[in-house]
């Protein structure tokens, strides 16, 4: 499994953690020990071919996130890999925005590109396509336990943000049963909801008032501007423009019927999490 500390690949991690053997793969090996989980943590570098080769033999599966689209290479590394080590199935975590039209923006691009590279490497796949992952609203946190105040663009716009819990256990099934290659699965939550809605209910889970605030996409742009390089905050632009166009509201019933109970809501997500926002 690589990017196994990220949101949804600690998540996966956690579900396969002594159920199956289970390999963590990332540049630092003592980080994923410390996740405490039944498994051999092995370092490797998505630039370095070798070295995932060595960290990939004797796998039957892999789990794959990639997170750098400033770094192409990364995932035809991870590919050939994969093959030289013997590896039969691929489960990649991409996003749903793929299938948007109108996107044409550098992450988006990027993500096809990935795909692409997976349906023709010749290994069996799986594609996961979610929506916007509910926890991204942690981003909030600060200013919440500060000032009770959250800050977005779009902030009306709708999106059918997903639990992030649940595109784990798509990606275990999909792992763990047969069946599921050569199949891309849309994965949305059940609803579509608003910034402004969201801390609607954020507030009635925490039982304090909390005030949303929108952002011009101006000042969304000189902020991810101030964190990332240009062609990143663009991409989060276009994207942030995309939803305010109504591009991210569609609900998709593809991970209910996969889980075999209706996908989480945004308040049940926002109740485990509270204690991140006292």
């Amino acid at each position: 499994m690589t990017g196994a500390t990220g949101t949804v690949g600690g998540q996966v991690a956690r579900l396969l953690s002594g159920r199956h053997p289970l390999r963590l793969l990332g540049r630092s090996p003592e980080r994923l020990r410390a996740l405490g989980l039944a498994a051999e943590a092995v370092g490797a570098d998505f630039g370095d071919r070798r070295s995932l080769e060595r960290a990939l033999a004797g796998a039957h599966a892999l789990f794959a996130v990639t997170v750098n689209p400033l770094e192409p290479g990364h995932d035809e590394n991870l590919l050939a890999a994969a093959r030289s080590a013997g590896v039969r199935h691929v489960v990649k975590l991409s996003a749903l925005a793929v299938t948007d039209h109108g996107a044409d923006d550098l992450i988006t691009r990027w993500q096809r590109r990935n795909e692409d590279l997976l349906r023709g490497s010749g290994l069996a796949w799986t594609i996961l396509r979610p929506r916007a992952f509910m926890s991204n609203t942690l981003a909030w946190a600060a200013t919440i336990r500060s000032g009770g105040v959250v800050a977005a663009p779009q902030a009306r716009s709708r999106n059918a943000s997903v639990d992030p819990r649940d595109v784990a256990e798509a990606a275990v099934l999909a792992l763990t049963e047969p069946g599921h290659e050569g199949r891309h699965y849309p994965l949305t939550g059940p609803e579509s909801i608003s910034a402004v809605e969201q801390c609607e209910q954020l507030a009635e889970v925490l039982g304090r008032p909390l005030s949303c605030v929108g952002t011009s996409l101006a000042q969304a742009y000189a902020a991810w501007a101030r964190r990332y390089p240009e062609s990143i905050a663009q991409a989060l632009l276009d994207s942030a423009k995309r939803q305010g166009d109504g591009a991210k509201q569609q609900v998709d019933h593809t991970l209910g019927a996969l889980l075999g109970r209706p996908p989480g809501t945004y308040r049940r997500w926002a109740r485990d999490h509270a204690h991140h926002f006292k």
